[in-house]
């Protein structure tokens, strides 16, 4: 039995346009063309088409697909392989909603989450690419800016499990600082600004006192930014900006 591109794409859920463009790739060719001119598909490239399909639930990109499906493995070995995968990516998935769940019941006033138990799940390059996709994909909108380079950047895993477990540590001291009533210009707070400012020149990032204080600048002003921050304690940006501005000053 063969389909038309209009009955494979009400099948797969894939547009006919995105079909038309995989035939023009030569990613998904039709079994045929009729004397029309439509394009006719059979049982095996609608079986194609559902491992172009698991592939892309992996994120990979058509031209790597392609690749993939051009060498010489049968469909068995083909499908064995994107189970392990996608296995793997449930695996990882299911230990990032832990974290998160754990994370909205610490909110909700739960057990409180242990600095190490924040990032479960973030351990792999990967996973650290999809958790900062958001963020990228608001800065490439709003500022042309692109963290990841349209995911050509290398990230590393360990070294941002560390700056995140850092840059959470004196999130918390701050907003801790904010709540309890000590004052921004506080040598305390000041103290704070100035141990999370040497370790992030430390690890290649070089910041200055003037720089940092832009950067809460920067936060105040930018929705994004500053529903993050106010999110976790109302009132966070702005006590920030006012620390990071006198710690400037004194600089």
């Amino acid at each position: 039995m063969l389909y038309t591109v209009k009955e494979v794409s009400t099948l797969s859920g894939v547009t006919v346009k995105a079909l038309h463009h995989y035939h023009k790739i030569g990613l998904l060719m039709p079994a045929e063309i009729s004397d029309a001119g439509y394009r006719l598909y059979g049982k095996r490239e609608l079986e194609r088409l559902q491992e172009i399909l698991f592939y892309r639930e992996l994120d990979i990109p058509l031209d790597k697909i392609k690749e993939l499906l051009e060498g010489s493995q049968n469909r068995r070995t083909i499908l064995s392989e994107q189970e392990e995968l996608l296995a793997a990516r449930l695996d990882r998935l299911g230990a990032v909603l832990g974290t998160l769940r754990k994370s909205m019941n610490e909110l909700e006033g739960g057990q409180p989450m242990r600095p190490e138990e924040m990032f479960k799940g973030f351990d792999s390059d990967e996973a650290w690419k999809e958790a900062l996709k958001e963020q990228n994909d608001y800065l490439k909108d709003a500022y042309d800016v692109d963290l990841l380079q349209d995911g050509q950047t290398q990230v590393n895993a360990a070294d941002l499990n560390e700056q995140a477990a850092e840059a959470s540590a004196f999130m918390t001291a701050m907003a801790e600082s904010l709540t309890s009533g000590i004052k921004h210009d506080d040598e305390r707070v000041q103290r704070l600004i100035g141990k999370h400012l040497a370790f992030l020149n430390a690890h290649g990032h070089s910041v200055t006192p003037a720089d940092f204080a832009a950067q809460t600048k920067f936060f105040l002003q930018d929705d994004f930014h500053l529903r993050m921050l106010e999110e976790q304690q109302t009132g966070l940006a702005y006590y920030l900006h006012a620390a990071g501005e006198q710690y400037a000053a004194l600089a």
